[in-house]
């Protein structure tokens, strides 16, 4: 029983060790989303463009849609936001989701770095973002041509996320 006592230390710290480097094999961007293939959540919410006509989910049907949180605070955002232009230039539908912001600040930020977005759904108090199980800003859903949630991305969109991830899926779900 007294050895064991001395190996106990021992013990304990082969376990922390191996969940640590566990830990460590883990991706920190991979947040799995309960919404993956599920429709999106049901809102109606005014857009930056127009803000006394809501739009609802229905926006959702009938393309290919990337949904970008987003916001003014955001500085993460401000680092993407020159490649979702890009990518708005080469076709890409992506629709903005302005996350607790205000909508002056948002209005005159886009004109100044140039709007990417379809339109911006302005989520003041979070709500949607909450339906959606956003983390913070910047995250980016991929939707079907049904308004169904296929992928969720947290962190900044640049060309090697769409080569390697984003794009893919969306060119497979346009030859749906």
């Amino acid at each position: 029983m007294q050895r064991l006592k001395l190996f106990l230390p021992l013990i304990i710290f082969a376990g922390l060790a191996l969940l640590f480097w566990r830990g460590l094999s883990l991706d920190p961007n991979a947040m799995p989303s309960a919404l993956i293939d599920k429709p999106m959540p049901a809102f109606s919410l005014p857009t930056l463009e127009d803000e006394g006509t809501p739009v609802d989910e229905s926006l959702f049907k009938g393309q290919v849609t990337l949904l970008n949180v987003w916001a003014t605070w955001c500085v993460s955002c401000r680092v993407e936001h020159p490649f979702l232009v890009k990518l708005a230039e080469q076709g890409v539908r992506i629709v903005g989701l302005n996350y607790k912001d205000d909508p002056r600040a948002a209005r005159e930020w886009l004109v100044k770095l140039h709007n990417p977005y379809e339109l911006s759904v302005i989520d003041a108090d979070g709500r949607l973002g909450l339906d959606l199980g956003v983390f913070g800003a910047p995250e980016t859903y991929v939707l079907d041509k049904t308004g169904t949630i296929r992928y969720k991305h947290v962190g900044v969109v640049d060309d090697r996320v769409w080569q390697t991830t984003l794009g893919p899926i969306v060119e497979q779900l346009n030859a749906q």
